[in-house]
C-alpha cells in the first residue's frame, strides 16, 4: 500500500504547485493570462486555476506597458534580434506590443522595456506552447500609472492607454472627432489646444497636470 499512497501524493503536488513545469496539453482551449505589474509576474491559468507563474520585465515609466484586456493576434519563433526565441503579439491599438524573450535576462523583474513583456527565453518557450491566437490576456493596473504618482505629460508622438482616455474625454467634450486609438497625432494636438483655449488653460497642446484635472481624470 505504500507505493499507491506515494503516487497519490506526487500527483496532488504536481496539480497544486504552480511552480512545477506546466503541461500545454491540458485544457489549452481555456488558457488565459494575467499580468501583475506590481509583482512583475505573469500568471498562467487553465479553467481559471493558476497553473504557473513567471517573472517578467515590464515597460519603463515613460514607455508603460498597456493596461486592460487584450488577445493574442500572432505568434512566431525567432521573430527578430532582441526579442529572444519567441514572440506572442497582442492587439494593442496604438502600437506593436507583445510577450517575448530577451537577450537581457538581467532586466527581468524590473520596469525596463518599451512596453512589451519580457521573459526569460526558457519561460517564454514554455508559455508559447500554451497560447494560441485568441488567447485572452489581462493587464492589471491603472491606465494613468501607479496610484499616487503624477500621470505622464503627453505630447505629439506619444502613445498609450493614457493618450486614448484623453482622446475619449476630448471627444465627449466635442473637441475631437478622430479615432480614439491611443496615438497622440496632429488631430489630437489640435483638439487639445482648442480645449485649452476654450477653458483658459495654457495653450501648448501638451497634456499636463492641469489638463488632467480639467478633464476630470485626476483630482
Amino acid at each position: 500500500m505504500f507505493m499507491p499512497k506515494m503516487l497519490l501524493i506526487i500527483h496532488l503536488f504536481i496539480i497544486l504547485n504552480p511552480n512545477t513545469t506546466a503541461n500545454p496539453s491540458q485544457n489549452q482551449e481555456k488558457i488565459s493570462i494575467m499580468v501583475d505589474p506590481l509583482k512583475n509576474q505573469l500568471f498562467l491559468y487553465s479553467n481559471n486555476q493558476l497553473i504557473k507563474k513567471y517573472p517578467i520585465a515590464l515597460g519603463k515609466p515613460e514607455t508603460p506597458s498597456p493596461v486592460g484586456e487584450y488577445v493574442v493576434i500572432n505568434k512566431y519563433k525567432n521573430w527578430g534580434k532582441g526579442f529572444g526565441t519567441r514572440w506572442i503579439g497582442l492587439n494593442v491599438p496604438w502600437g506593436t506590443y507583445g510577450i517575448h524573450g530577451t537577450n537581457r535576462p538581467y532586466s527581468i523583474g524590473h520596469n525596463a522595456s518599451h512596453g512589451c513583456i519580457r521573459m526569460h527565453n526558457h519561460d517564454v518557450e514554455e508559455l508559447y506552447e500554451f497560447v494560441r491566437v485568441g488567447t485572452k490576456i489581462s493587464f492589471r493596473g491603472h491606465v494613468l500609472g501607479k496610484l499616487g504618482a503624477n500621470p505622464r505629460r503627453l505630447a505629439k508622438g506619444d502613445s498609450g492607454g493614457d493618450v486614448q482616455i484623453i482622446q475619449y474625454r476630448l471627444r465627449s467634450a466635442g473637441f475631437y472627432n478622430g479615432e480614439c486609438n491611443g496615438k497622440f497625432n496632429s488631430s489630437t494636438e489640435i483638439a487639445l489646444k482648442d480645449y485649452e483655449k476654450k477653458h483658459g488653460l495654457p495653450v501648448d497642446g501638451v497634456a499636463g497636470f492641469h489638463d488632467y484635472i480639467h478633464l476630470g481624470l485626476v483630482e
